[in-house]
């Protein structure tokens, strides 16, 4: 059985970034601190902070007054800095960088009396965030799919505009934005696309693998949305695709028969539960390891100045 390992794969600037302002914060304040949401939708890497000293929540009012807070990389509401701030917490901000820019392009449309359009996935922390950027009697319509466009009507005196959640898959916004564009010919689109580099690259690098693949596994966790956009492309392809957190998760009998298997990883899975899965495979009828060229990243973004220190 010949493995071939989807490149680039597992890490993204984003995630790095959310990592290490999380490690930095522990070192500087020491044990708890809190961070709002799983930093990054990945089992292995929050249960890892835990072991450090990261305490995970759901909502503000379960972190104490005067504490340590970090927003994790999906993003938060304005009310939820309210929220923070109404605690006098230390705050540090682990938003993505190119989440960030989604929430600008929000605020900019917003002060220019857009009507605002959001592709996304309900209840996802990013999109919740995203939508919650929007000012007071402002809605943003959120449209998941594309008879969700059927329901908008255009304010009177509104230009509208749209933008879309980072970790959709290109292919599944592309149909919507254009059943956007043929009811409302004038919409406005994102100077630039905000789904971001690095699901692209390794939604293209799927794309790539799946050609050599009778079936496909995606290391990341389920409730990972650039994860499950990767483990889709391999389904539309009518290939077998599993979605697995580790080797552990991996049933051999989804082996049998096969001769070529495909690995990726989302962008918050870490590579050694990579390597974990290609040493399983290799004890279990792997013959070679072949790694397909894709993109080369070199993006970095830099944390918050305060914990370079």
């Amino acid at each position: 059985m010949k493995i071939y390992l989807a490149n680039p794969r597992g890490f993204c600037a984003g995630v790095d970034r959310a990592i290490e302002i999380v490690e930095r914060a522990i070192e500087k304040h020491g044990p708890p601190i809190y961070v709002r949401h799983e930093v990054v939708h990945n089992k292995y890497v929050v249960n890892n902070l835990k072991d450090k000293g990261a305490i995970f929540v759901d909502e503000i009012s379960q972190v104490p007054s005067d504490s340590v807070v970090i927003y994790s990389a999906h993003g938060v509401s304005q009310a939820v800095r309210k929220e923070a701030s109404d605690i006098s917490a230390v705050i540090y901000d682990a938003t993505c960088p190119l989440v960030t820019k989604v929430h600008k392009e929000v605020t900019r449309r917003q002060k220019n009396n857009h009507q605002l359009v959001l592709i996304g996935h309900a209840e996802h922390p990013e999109v919740e965030g995203t939508l919650g950027q929007a000012s007071e009697n402002n809605h943003i319509d959120l449209v998941e799919s594309i008879s969700d466009v059927k329901k908008i009507e255009l304010q009177k005196g509104r230009d509208i505009s749209f933008t879309t959640q980072t970790t959709l898959s290109v292919d599944d916004t592309h149909e919507i934005v254009e059943a956007l564009k043929v009811k409302f010919p004038h919409i406005q689109s994102p100077k630039k696309s905000d789904i971001c580099y690095a699901t692209q690259n390794r939604q293209d690098s799927v794309k790539e693998v799946i050609k050599s693949s009778e079936a496909l596994i995606v290391i990341g966790s389920k409730n990972s949305s650039n994860s499950n956009r990767l483990k889709e492309i391999a389904d539309n392809q009518r290939k077998p695709s599993y979605l697995v957190d580790g080797a552990g998760d991996i049933d051999k009998e989804w082996l049998n028969g096969i001769t070529s298997i495909g690995i990726t990883a989302g962008a918050s899975a870490p590579e050694i539960l990579v390597q974990e899965v290609v040493s399983f495979l290799m004890s279990n009828g792997g013959s070679e390891v072949i790694e397909v060229d894709g993109a080369l990243e070199s993006v970095s973004f830099p944390i918050p100045a305060l914990l370079k220190e």
